[in-house]
């Protein structure tokens, strides 16, 4: 798979110069617990990059729950974390990919080529009984991390608009099938879904850190091979970073709406609807 390396791979080549691990673990509902867990034990190496302060910029009225940072700070911040444009950058989070998923999305954004994941994150490092630490590494600065955005994987509210009405663009919920159909709402103002979005819920791609295969990932997919057009968003553009990178690994090429359900519905004028 394209996108992911593992374990073994990693064990072989953690001494290489030009690579940069880092840690990307967090929980929605607790801002501390990321930095928490990566203290009690991480990836030798490692470096801790938070989801609320690196990976999210500044909430406001629009944008949803997670905006986009701003990404000239993003890009230094990684410069400080001593990745350069010829690094290559390995994410692991606790194995199901939402959080180093969105950490992936936003190298990528930012033109960065050879970001990789961690197949099976730090559950299946620890259930292999490989080497952690306790120990904080002090990054070398880099000064030579170019940022070139490419616009071609986002979508905005205005083509999520359009996209709406049009059968020619698929717009993909990534939620839970209960959020998607609007009988559940734990997080968002209102139930429901946008028009015309198909359900794809993320979580059906991995399972305890393990990865569904190439065969399966065409399959599930496939359906969306008839579209011109993928358009992924989920609750605030975390999760639906997972079904993008899945169907990057089918051949597709999804753009991503970062503000998801939660940008959508701060509008009062969009349709919401519910099954």
């Amino acid at each position: 798979m394209k996108n992911f390396v593992t374990q073994s791979w990693l064990v072989e080549n953690s001494s290489n110069d030009n690579l940069v691990l880092l840690d990307a673990r967090a929980e929605l509902n607790d801002a501390a617990a990321g930095f928490t867990q990566y203290k009690e034990g991480h990836i030798k190496g490692a470096h801790f990059v938070s989801m609320e302060n690196t990976m999210t910029g500044e909430v406001g009225r629009h944008g949803g729950r997670h905006p986009l940072p701003d990404m000239k700070i993003f890009i230094a911040e990684m410069r400080n974390l001593g990745i350069s444009d010829s690094s290559t950058i390995i994410i692991y989070d606790n194995g199901d990919l939402a959080m180093a998923g969105r950490l992936w999305w936003l190298l990528k954004y930012a033109g960065k080529d050879n970001v990789f994941l961690l197949e099976g994150g730090m559950k299946h490092w620890l259930e292999n009984r490989l080497e952690t630490t306790t120990d904080i590494p002090e990054p070398k600065q880099s000064t030579s991390l170019s940022l070139t955005l490419d616009k071609t994987m986002i979508a905005e509210i205005a083509d999520v608009k359009t996209a709406a009405a049009s059968k020619d663009t698929a717009i993909v919920d990534s939620r839970a099938y209960e959020r998607y159909a609007g009988q559940v709402e734990p997080l968002d103002k209102l139930p429901g879904h946008i028009p015309n979005a198909l359900n794809y819920p993320w979580m059906d791609l991995v399972d305890e850190g393990n990865i569904i295969d190439n065969e399966e990932i065409s399959e599930k997919f496939k359906p969306l091979k008839n579209y011109e057009e993928i358009i992924v968003h989920c609750g605030s553009g975390i999760t639906g970073t997972v079904n993008v990178l899945f169907m990057e690994e089918a051949g597709l090429k999804p753009k991503l709406y970062p503000g998801g359900y939660s940008d959508w519905v701060s509008y009062d004028e969009n349709e919401v609807i519910k099954d």
